[in-house]
């Protein structure tokens, strides 16, 4: 999909790409504010916390693209580019899109559920590193020759844990005392949960889909404008793929649905392990390779990142993740993303 995406842009004139940008940057708007207003309804309707609809439902839906891009990948016989896909996919969501989040606005938590769903958060991404070690030579990860991986047998693993994960969210929530909005919920008395879990989906592929186009629309234009591969690779790819992510959350922080945001970027975050990193390493028999790159770069940031979350709901205030905390995160990640521009210009000496 992508690639033929990319062959057709590359044919198409320059006005009509100019189209195709603003097309698809305004159903990608469209399509978040329609996902935002049925997850809304979804969790008014049901009872459920909006962070237990964002981290199940919404995330389901915007993790796709990573899943889309790193299974392909990994059948390409790229194991590498799927495994460093849901890794820069969790930097990006929890390092831009939360800390930007935070800046626009103070995010209200429910800090008992998002811890809970925190901690989950935080160990997915221990687990992960935990698997790709060669525990009979866990130094040998950190060289040039390493066999570090994540196997197969783990990847089906990831996916019945992520089947496990959904569960246990759903009954969780059942535990939490709904507030009471008893004249919102006339709004959608009329629907069903199941017509509004379909009607998200729908909504997500519109979503991906023109976040899919833009992505590629932005790579040509790019292109044209004869900026270098190196640095085409490492912005817009870097976090193309997580564009619904930021849309969506985006789009509920200006609706004054923060707590939804915080959500998808939990959910995101433990799906891109169990789901993505899962379903990638499942279709091939020699697993995700992960160089010493990984053990040196990826995995640290991405710990940074997790660890500053953790520590941004402990000293939560009035029960809000503050500006301060959102800076922190936005600083790890463009530390991160100019560490990676740096090293793609200076080639692998770098």
């Amino acid at each position: 999909m992508h690639a033929f995406l990319d062959d057709w842009v590359a044919g198409v004139h320059w006005s009509w790409l100019v189209v195709i940008f603003g097309c698809s940057i305004a159903i990608l708007g469209l399509s978040a504010d329609r996902l935002v207003e049925l997850a809304v309804d979804l969790s008014l309707r049901t009872g459920l916390p909006r962070v237990i609809v964002g981290a199940t439902v919404v995330s389901l839906g915007t993790t796709m693209p990573e899943a889309a891009v790193s299974v392909y990948a990994a059948f390409q016989g790229e194991p590498g580019l799927a495994l460093g896909n849901a890794v820069g996919s969790i930097i990006c969501d929890t390092g831009l899109i939360l800390g930007l989040a935070c800046i626009i606005t103070p995010l209200p938590i429910d800090r008992k559920l998002v811890n809970r769903q925190g901690w989950i958060q935080f160990g997915a991404g221990v687990l992960l590193i935990a698997c790709c070690i060669p525990w009979s030579a866990p130094l040998s990860a950190f060289g040039k020759n390493s066999a570090a991986a994540l196997p197969q047998m783990v990847g089906w693993g990831f996916l019945g844990l992520l089947v496990a994960y959904m569960i246990w969210s759903v009954r969780q929530a059942g535990s939490v005392e709904p507030d009471d909005q008893s004249e919102e919920i006339e709004s959608v008395v009329g629907r069903s949960s199941q017509l509004l879990v379909g009607l998200m989906f729908v909504a997500c592929l519109f979503l991906v889909g023109s976040s899919t186009v833009l992505v590629s629309a932005t790579k040509e234009m790019a292109f044209r404008a004869d900026v270098p591969t190196g640095i085409i690779s490492a912005t817009v790819l870097a976090f193309g793929t997580s564009l619904p992510e930021l849309v969506t959350a985006m789009t509920a922080v200006r609706r004054g649905h923060g707590e939804l945001a915080v959500g998808n970027v939990i959910g995101a975050d433990i799906l891109n392990v169990l789901f993505v990193a899962g379903a990638s390493a499942s279709v091939t028999s020699q697993g995700l390779a992960a160089d010493e790159n990984f053990f040196l770069i990826q995995f640290p940031f991405m710990l940074l990142v997790l660890v500053l979350f953790r520590v941004g709901i402990v000293t939560a205030r009035n029960d809000r993740l503050a500006r301060p905390f959102g800076i922190a995160l936005l600083v790890s990640y463009v530390v991160y993303l100019s560490y990676m521009v740096y090293k793609v210009l200076n080639g692998p000496s770098a």
